[in-house]
């Protein structure tokens, strides 16, 4: 893992105009990476933050069989998300590992754009590589594409003109957020909210437990991920998004 260049432009502050956020994400921890820092700075200040994850999980722990694994790393996101004052954390259907880019996924994302009416819709970086250089895994890719796509679906309802007939109008997003990025806009200040970013990736213990030995401990992890993000911004823990404007 490499640091990033120092001679990066600064990063502007993410910003309080806004009033509700929908994460959307592949699988169970993918947001407790350090998107949970700034989710919990969020909740903290009283704005209303779901969960969206398309898979359960189930192909994440080698040592457990899909079907038993599914349940417990969906409890263990409830648990970890509880932390941050996040309640409302709901699962789509798609199979971990073999998500695939498509309709069906644009369509699942869209839906839940247009029931949760959310301002700002945060999800993971869809390219290659992370910030760092670490190579980004293939369900990240798809539903991080997925999602760029599905927030332009939500708001045209002929693209999807069933999820009208379901109930749902079409909805416009303000901001769409990417986290991991190598090209970062903006910053949220997590100084104060890095214990309960340690403590919602520690609570998915059975996951953790199955990880190699040589890999982070999630206090470790969190604050280089943090470190990285405040380095940029020039605080001290900091939540690094590239962010795009939508109105």
């Amino acid at each position: 893992m490499t640091e990033p260049a120092g001679d990066k432009p600064a990063l502007a502050e993410f910003g309080d105009d806004f009033s509700s956020v929908l994460c959307v994400v592949a699988h169970p921890d993918d947001i407790e990476y350090g998107t949970a820092a700034a989710v919990a700075k969020w909740t903290a200040a009283g704005k209303a933050v779901t969960y969206f994850l398309l898979t359960r999980g189930e192909a994440g722990i080698d040592t457990m069989h899909p079907d038993e694994a599914a349940g417990v790393r969906e409890q263990e996101e409830r648990d970890g998300a509880s932390i941050v004052g996040v309640s409302e954390v709901d699962f789509g259907t798609h199979r971990d590992g073999n998500v695939e880019y498509g309709l069906a996924l644009r369509r699942d994302i869209a839906r839940e754009i247009r029931r949760r009416k959310p301002d700002v819709v945060v999800t993971g970086h869809y390219g290659d590589r992370f910030a760092q250089g670490m190579l980004n895994q293939a369900d990240h890719r798809a539903v991080g594409l997925a999602c760029v796509d599905a927030v332009a679906d939500a708001g045209n309802r002929w693209i999807f003109p069933e999820l009208v007939e379901e109930g749902f109008e079409p909805w416009n997003v303000k901001r769409l957020c990417f986290g991991g990025s190598p090209t970062a806009t903006h910053f949220v200040d997590v100084s104060e909210h890095v214990g309960q970013a340690v403590a919602s990736l520690e609570a998915h213990q059975a996951y953790n437990a199955a990880l190699p030995d040589d890999f982070p401990k999630p206090a470790e992890l969190i604050n280089m991920i943090l470190g990285w993000g405040g380095q940029a911004a020039g605080v001290e823990k900091a939540m690094a998004f590239d962010v795009v404007q939508r109105g």
